[in-house]
């Protein structure tokens, strides 16, 4: 089934692309969500007259992306969590935990766009890649300690 996007789907492309996609994928999630429309000669036309706003969408899209990832790179989140005599955590650093940590030093990200293959379980440091924008990948240190340090510091 060939349509064409009405918004950026990571996993498809940019708004305006044309894509071929599984018949089933198309009528039953893309179509009745509106994010895409038949690639027939008539939507074509539409989209070929709105090409230029939407390339002027994409690239303020693609600015924003990029002013992001270049405060959030190299950025090291420091993560306070209960640990056994092992270095072991009780529980687990989450892409979630990391979200709420980057919303607390002025970044809105969502937990989404964290790509952590498995909850961190151990004292150290980890790098972690954030996905900040299509295609627009950045890497983030985080930084895992004792909470007992943290009682003294303060």
């Amino acid at each position: 089934m060939e349509l064409i996007l009405n918004e950026t789907i990571n996993t498809l492309g940019r708004e305006g692309d044309i894509v071929n996609v599984k018949a089933g994928y198309g009528r039953n999630y893309l179509l009745p969500q509106g994010k895409a429309v038949v690639a027939n000669a008539s939507n074509i036309a539409a989209f070929e007259e709105n090409k230029a706003v939407i390339e002027a969408r994409i690239k303020e899209q693609m600015k924003a992306s990029e002013a992001i990832a270049k405060k959030l790179a190299g950025t090291t989140i420091t993560i306070h969590m209960l640990a056994g005599a092992d270095e072991r955590l009780f529980g687990s650093v989450t892409n979630g935990d990391i979200s709420i940590k980057l919303s607390d030093i002025g970044f809105d990200i969502d937990k989404k766009q964290i790509l952590l293959i498995d909850p961190i379980k151990t004292l150290g440091e980890t790098t972690v890649v954030v996905k900040v924008g299509f295609q627009e990948r950045v890497d983030i240190t985080i930084q895992v300690v004792p909470l007992a340090d943290d009682e003294g510091e303060e």
